[in-house]
């Protein structure tokens, strides 16, 4: 059964990590998108930086190949585009060549958290085992079955796994930074495949918030915070 693994490691431990570490109250955001390039976080989110702070870190970095700012948010955050080498960082490597999947990496100036998803115990115990041969100490902070989530309309692992990469992947975002195909191919279903998980998804997350008396609640309730 597929789980759901989250770990922290600290700032040190993770080069990437490091480039901001002298910014106070800065926070970094890997997106997980599909592997278009041989980078497994092409964008990242920057916020409580401002852009000559930041583009003066992403040029000081030898890990960092070139960088392209694609939004500014002001104090919601800066997305850019980046090429950068992650074999020159152990802990990315050693989740690239075991079987594991990245989903996400956020991170502030002491400690940065990731979240995996595992096929199975093996998979699990291979990458502690690639971690440990590294001398990475990782903190595993949970560890949870990927179950139907009851309250939310019945969603199967599947369902959510496909929203999941489709919501991190910029899918519904304007315009969209990844097409149903590239979300297909990450998944290794065919692109029919996933638009019916997608559909799934959606008509079961909307079952679980309008079907029945609960669902009207918790409508109404968010209607009234918005008056």
């Amino acid at each position: 059964m597929a789980t759901l693994v989250e770990f922290s490691v600290s700032t040190e431990t993770f080069s990437f990590g490091t480039l901001f570490g002298t910014i106070p109250g800065v926070s970094v955001e890997l997106e997980r998108l599909v592997p278009t390039t041989e980078s497994l976080f092409p964008y990242v989110w920057i916020r409580g930086a401002s852009t000559p702070e930041v583009e003066a870190a992403l040029e000081a970095a030898p890990e960092t190949a070139g960088f392209t700012q694609v939004d500014d948010l002001g104090t919601d955050g800066i997305l850019y585009r980046t090429a950068w080498n992650p074999a020159q960082d152990g802990v990315l490597k050693a989740i690239a060549e075991s079987d594991v999947t990245l989903l996400s990496a956020t991170g502030k100036r002491d400690r940065w958290l990731f979240r995996l998803r595992v096929e199975n115990h093996g998979a699990l115990g291979e990458f502690r085992t690639r971690c440990r041969d590294r001398e990475i100490d990782i903190e595993v902070a949970r560890v949870q079955p990927l179950q139907p989530i009851e309250h939310s309309g019945g969603i199967t692992p599947a369902q959510f796994e496909a929203l999941e990469l489709a919501y991190r992947g910029g899918y519904f975002d304007d315009p969209r930074r990844a097409t149903l195909d590239d979300l297909a191919a990450e998944l290794g279903i065919t692109r029919q495949s996933l638009a019916g998980r997608l559909r799934r998804g959606h008509r079961n997350l909307l079952t679980g918030l309008f079907d029945g008396d609960n669902g009207f609640d918790r409508l109404e309730g968010a209607m009234s915070r918005t008056e």
